[in-house]
């Protein structure tokens, strides 16, 4: 039985190495879906390197690392780059931090605002991947696919007159970053970097809007939530509309006040079942273009939908405010 209780306990336990990539060169390397399963990963000392985590993890750790491709999947907790130079990176996770790095291109999907420290020639793109395993691992990473600070960078460390970071071409092609992998035990994960596929919403963040008129549209929880957010979208861009940025948060009456003003019993009462999905659109004809695709396919659905391009501002205004004071940003 001694022998036997052994062996188990072998098997029990958490190899670092397997979790680690650490002094490799001109290598393509990776985990498939279901083998990090939520441990803490250490990427290090890597040099012109593909790197591809198609898992969730705990957190990452990246150091080091010299004109490497990284593809890391939904992160639980914190990824902090330290001392990479010329790295092109697609990331999804709660906490962002930079330290003493250059040149890093990152498609960020970011929970919290990114933060970067004594890092320059910084820029930042809107994180757009999909593989089927991949919405899941989100959920397991506890990281909501509609909370995404992605443009929103605090630099820790401004330097006077100089700017340390900036946002990627609109136009920028996420292969043309980090492409696909190309190793036969890699190549068996079904990606598509389509920008309609994307698991993450593409929002423009901070880039300048193209119209002063914008529309907020709130879906409130239930078993279509994300699929309804989803549809609207996609009929909202299909019609030239601009995605700018999308919220998931949780409601109490008195916030419902403050943002639905006049119409806020109507959705009181929806609250309860669990957190609002809020889009922010932007474009000419936005508020009248978003009410009539509400009516017409979500017949059915209680939406609140800006009323006029008056009021419009004001209600993105009041809820990102409260949105913002909520996940503490």
């Amino acid at each position: 039985s001694k022998c036997y209780f052994n062996k188990l306990s072998q098997e029990g336990r958490i190899d670092p190495k397997d979790y680690t990539f650490s002094g490799l060169k001109d290598e393509t390397v990776g985990r498939l879906p279901g083998k990090v399963s939520g441990q803490q990963f250490v990427i290090q000392d890597c040099e012109n390197c593909s790197i591809y985590i198609f898992d969730h993890s705990a957190t990452i750790t990246v150091d080091d690392c010299v004109n490497c491709q990284i593809f890391l999947g939904p992160i639980k907790g914190s990824v902090f780059f330290r001392d990479c130079k010329d790295c092109k990176c697609i990331v999804a996770c709660q906490q962002f931090r930079t330290r003493d790095c250059r040149k890093l291109e990152v498609f960020l999907c970011c929970a919290t605002q990114p933060i970067i420290e004594s890092s320059t020639g910084m820029k930042f793109g809107c994180f757009q991947y999909y593989y089927p395993e991949l919405a899941l691992q989100f959920k397991d990473a506890g990281l909501s696919i509609f909370n995404n600070t992605w443009s929103n960078i605090h630099d820790f460390t401004p330097v006077s007159g100089e700017n340390n970071w900036g946002l990627l071409p609109e136009n920028a092609v996420v292969q043309d970053y980090v492409p696909l992998p190309s190793s036969e035990e890699l190549k068996a994960v079904r990606i598509s970097t389509d920008a309609t596929r994307s698991i993450i919403p593409i929002t423009r963040g901070r880039r300048q809007k193209n119209s002063d008129e914008s529309c907020l549209a709130v879906f409130f929880a239930g078993d279509y939530t994300t699929a309804n957010a989803r549809k609207l979208i996609d009929e909202m861009t299909g019609k030239g509309f601009q995605l700018v940025q999308t919220k998931e948060v949780s409601m109490k009456a008195e916030d419902a006040h403050r943002v639905f003003q006049q119409c806020a019993s109507e959705f009181i009462p929806l609250l309860e079942k669990g957190p609002v999905v809020a889009l922010e659109f932007d474009g000419d004809g936005a508020v009248e273009g978003c009410q009539s695709i509400i009516n017409d396919v979500f017949s059915g659905t209680k939406v609140f939908v800006s009323e006029s391009k008056a009021s419009a501002s004001q209600d993105v205004d009041n809820f990102y405010n409260f949105a913002d004071m909520q996940m503490g940003m």
